[in-house]
């Protein structure tokens, strides 16, 4: 029999995806939450201004430099760059039908720099630290106020952490120990975003709908699907099934290993795009001897078989970042591809130099739940240290002991990962090669470095600003803290017939991008 017209509407509308990872929490701001609760907060929760899309080797990905207005209609940028005037859009209002006021944005933008959660370390990288920034000019405009310009004040209010909040709602569900009700939006919402919660069991499953009074996506429409329905399916096998038998609509988490055979298939869908803000790396504690020497760190990057690594590892599904032949950078963006290749006859010339001819022993770890790519490429670094008399022992780590030894700087050489949200190069930098944060894996501590990658953030000057983010890449380059390997493909499995894919800084799935058809 055929379905009856108002159930095949019904799962037309209806977007259903299976993911491994768990929503743990409907607030994620909320210390311990999974990154799964990023993308659900995108579509449950407006910001005042958001990212826009760019089109890159045929794929969707999301644009830095293009911000627009989201739950603000208007964005004035105050012409010394030390500021933002936000005007609310007409006629915008809460997921209750309240409408949204002044008071409720300046109330969330306090709550972001104040509560004891991961907002206030965000959002602190684009100057905005303190509720006094943030000041009601109007009815419905709310100014935000800077010491001094910062390239990434605006795009902090862009991510998951910078949510706008029904404060009358939320408030009600304060308390004195718990004054921006955290406890209470854990497990329940106080937006205006594109979709309401339904059904939420926490680690299990998700049922959004689509809110019909929404107005704040790039051109006013509503997204296409009025349903959806996220669910926890812990097999990767599992989940690709799923897709194949048509009983699932969309996976962006299958084995790397499984998807060059869904694609030969053909029975679904493949959007396969570089995640243009991370990287995978080799990492050298420069404060453990011997890779406190920048000779023995040149001497295992001549070592490495970078081309056998990415096809063992990834099947080559990605971006290489080694196989550049510059002495110093080209451009100002970064990642970038490095000048790491293999010349065995360096190797072993710089190890003479670093006083060990004969070579070392050392550890190489990589966390358990990294094992599908870690494993091979351990097994090729193994092989080709040995080769210039260096001895590696492979350690395959479980996931908590590998964190605590990150962290505590005691491992090392090993293999780690790692994304920007905002991938500015000054912010790759102050991240991941800066301070003594749990980032910079390397510990690295470069003079010229910490200067540039600080002042880097306030410059104005388009041509001066390239030119100190060009020095920090060769520098990074000629003193190797770590090895740039490659950027992953993100790879989306979904129906045929599901299109608008887009690749975002959280990836994660943005449900209001998509549509059948």
């Amino acid at each position: 029999m055929a379905p009856r017209p108002a159930l095949a509407q019904s799962r037309a509308e209806t977007l259903r995806q299976v993911m491994g990872g768990t929503i743990n929490t409907l607030d994620p701001t909320i210390p311990g939450g999974t990154r799964e609760t990023y993308g659900l907060a995108m579509s449950t929760y407006d910001r005042l201004a958001s990212f826009g899309r760019k089109q890159v080797g045929g794929a969707w990905v999301f644009d830095l430099e293009d911000i627009r207005g989201e739950l603000a209609g208007k964005v004035d940028r105050a012409a010394d760059g030390r500021g933002f005037t936000f005007h609310l859009r007409d006629g915008a209002t809460w997921h209750d039908g309240s409408p949204v006021t002044a008071e409720d944005v300046k109330w969330s933008l306090d709550r972001a720099v104040l509560a004891k959660s991961l907002a206030p370390t965000q959002l602190s990288s684009g100057s905005l630290t303190q509720a006094g920034q943030f000041r009601i000019v109007g009815e419905r405009s709310v100014e935000v106020q800077l010491e001094k310009p910062d390239r990434l004040a605006l795009a902090n209010l862009c991510v998951p952490f910078a949510m706008m909040i029904n404060s009358r709602l939320a408030k009600q569900h304060a308390t004195a120990e718990d004054p921006w009700a955290q406890a209470w939006l854990k497990e329940n919402t106080a937006g205006g975003g594109a979709y309401m919660v339904e059904t939420y069991r926490p680690g299990q499953q998700v049922v959004l709908k689509r809110n019909d009074a929404w107005k704040n996506g790039a051109d006013g429409a509503l997204p296409f699907f009025r349903r959806v329905i996220v669910q926890t399916v812990p097999e990767a096998a599992t989940r690709a099934n799923l897709i194949e038998r048509g009983d699932a609509d969309l996976a962006i988490d299958l084995q790397a290993s499984d998807v060059p055979g869904l694609e030969r298939d053909g029975k679904v869908k493949i959007v396969s795009i570089p995640q243009t803000n991370g990287f995978n790396a080799v990492i050298f504690n420069t404060r453990m001897a011997p890779f406190d020497d920048a000779r023995v760190r040149q001497a295992v990057a001549a070592a490495m078989p970078y081309e056998d690594m990415f096809q063992a590892a990834l099947f080559g599904r990605g971006r290489g970042l080694f196989g550049a032949g510059w002495a110093e950078a080209p451009d100002a963006a970064f990642p970038q591809p490095m000048p790491l290749r293999t010349d065995l006859d360096r190797a072993r010339r710089l190890l003479a130099e670093a006083g060990l001819r004969d070579g070392f022993a050392t550890t190489f770890s990589f966390s358990a739940s990294a094992a599908p790519v870690a494993e091979p490429m351990a097994a090729l670094v193994k092989e080709a240290l040995a080769r210039i008399g260096i001895q590696v022992t492979i350690q395959k780590l479980p996931d908590a002991q590998m964190t605590t030894m990150v962290v505590e700087k005691r491992l090392p050489f090993f293999a780690e990962s790692g994304t920007a949200w905002l991938p500015a190069t000054d912010y790759f930098f102050r991240t991941y090669f800066t301070g003594e944060q749990r980032w910079n894996f390397s510990s690295w501590n470069n003079a010229e470095i910490n200067d540039l990658a600080q002042a880097l953030r306030f410059e104005a000057d388009a041509a001066k600003y390239a030119s100190g983010c060009r020095r920090m890449i060769t520098l990074l380059a000629q003193e190797a803290p770590q090895l740039m390997l490659w950027q992953p493909n993100h790879d989306a499995a979904m129906a045929r017939d599901i299109g608008g894919y887009t690749y975002w800084f959280h990836r994660q799935v943005d449900y209001r991008d998509l549509r059948r058809g």
